[in-house]
């Protein structure tokens, strides 16, 4: 247990739900007769984080994600089941929780501090920090119910960090700062990560979810479907909320039993990081097509009108296949589509995205301004996007999508993760570093 920060053994969690708020006083007054309807949040629930693990997690509204952290955090106590913890925690869940909102910023400073385990000379000590962090000016002395929810959010995760947590818990509080503040609030979180710190973070934006946790779980209906990269965990969850209401249950069963497929997603990281070592080594080559570099865990969404086929990536002049690219040049990325049943206001999309999932950009591609909007069965159209190759060496993804109207709903016609895969060729004469190539061209003078 020294390296495991949580523990969890077959938690599960029982709310009383009433019909009638009446029934909930003839309950007291008559405990012999249930009148209550129960309603399970959480169902035999086992994980384990390790120290200095960063775990996100996502699910539906209403799948238990709040439930859990907040068991974890001890503000619920579980109905059935085994909870350890190792360290300081501070958790950032619903907006408010730990304030009084009669009291001014100052005191719930001190007020919420104290709940934290620190005491009144540390939070004097740290409270100009934490003035200077939360930035909200003379709205400190005044009572934190006057705040705007973003001013809650800036004080209270100055607040809960300053405590220096061996774990931080984050329920989607940051959605509500600006672009700003969200990022100060990332690189505090980078702060504790590099102390050692663990993190347990929910998010719907799936890309943060990708960018900053080294592991995922996907939950619903109170029970862990999946756990493993946050790319795979993330792809998996955006297949199942946008999968049609015939398709969830047996959706549910196979994401239960994608274990085998997390193991070659793991692989395909392991080979992609590889070849971006290995690729400084190589001596400059045109581009060209390697048959052995295919993505092992494409994954497609379920089919609603519409078929995505060979999608690839070709060169600009003689249209030649390639999936070794050229940096700084441009290239067609393209598929087709075939539409199994009639489609209205048709939208196709591409992403390109790096080993981790992080997403770098694409495009939407409507035909609203031209002829062509709605299209028949059997129809097979062929999309083409051209991009430059403003990326550093290494190993991409690309998705393709097409959506459109059904039965009244803007919906994906067929979605296509991780379609193809490239890799950018290593350059001698490139300086650069990271991602992006901003063709930075240093000097001195």
């Amino acid at each position: 247990m020294s390296e495991i920060a949580i523990s969890l053994k077959k938690i599960s969690k029982c709310f009383q739900r009433y019909a009638r708020p009446a029934d909930r006083l003839k309950q007291l007054l008559f405990p012999g007769k249930s009148l209550a309807q129960k309603f399970w949040a959480l169902r035999d629930l086992d994980l384990e984080v390790p120290k200095g693990q960063t775990l996100g997690i996502v699910g539906r509204n209403g799948s238990g994600k709040s439930t859990l952290l907040q068991i974890i955090a001890a503000t619920l106590t579980p109905t059935t089941g085994a909870v350890e913890v190792q360290g300081r925690i501070s958790a950032l869940l619903e907006l408010g929780s730990g304030f009084n909102p009669e009291f001014t910023g100052r005191q719930n400073v001190f007020f919420n501090g104290q709940l934290l385990g620190l005491s009144r000379r540390d939070i004097e000590d740290k409270f100009d920090d934490i003035a200077a962090f939360a930035d909200i000016g003379d709205f400190l002395e005044q009572p934190v119910k006057t705040y705007s929810s973003g001013m809650f959010v800036r004080l209270a995760f100055a607040v809960a960090t300053s405590a220096e947590p061996d774990i931080l818990i984050v329920d989607e509080a940051l959605s509500v700062g600006d672009e700003a503040f969200q990022r100060k609030c990332f690189a505090r979180i980078q702060d504790i990560r590099d102390r050692g710190g663990t993190i347990l973070f929910v998010s719907h934006a799936a890309a943060t979810i990708v960018e900053l946790c080294d592991r995922a779980i996907l939950l619903d209906g109170g029970e862990m479907l999946l756990q493993g990269t946050p790319k795979f965990v993330v792809s998996k969850y955006q297949e199942f909320i946008y999968a049609p209401g015939d398709r969830v249950a047996s959706l549910r069963q196979e994401l239960r039993q994608a274990n085998d497929k997390l193991l070659a997603e793991t692989n395909l990281i392991i080979e992609s990081k590889n070849i971006h070592l290995n690729g400084n080594l190589e001596e400059e080559t045109p581009e060209f097509y390697d048959p052995s570099l295919n993505p092992e865990n494409t994954i497609s969404y379920i089919s609603r009108g519409a078929k995505i086929i060979n999608p690839g990536i070709t060169t600009i002049a003689t249209g030649q296949l390639v999936n070794h690219l050229i940096g700084r040049r441009e290239y067609l990325y393209s598929y087709e589509v075939r539409f199994l049943r009639p489609a209205q206001n048709v939208r196709f999309g591409m992403l390109i995205k790096t080993v981790s999932g992080l997403e770098l950009g694409g495009a939407s591609y409507s035909l609203f301004f031209h002829e062509i909007v709605d299209f028949e069965a059997e129809q097979v159209v062929k999309v083409k996007f051209k991009f430059h190759c403003m990326l550093h060496p290494g190993v991409y993804f690309l998705n393709a999508g097409v959506s459109g109207m059904v039965d009244g709903e803007f919906v994906y016609l067929a979605r296509c993760i991780d379609a193809a895969i490239f890799r950018v060729k290593s350059q001698e004469k490139s300086c650069g570093n990271g991602t992006i190539d901003f063709k930075i061209e240093p000097s001195l003078s």
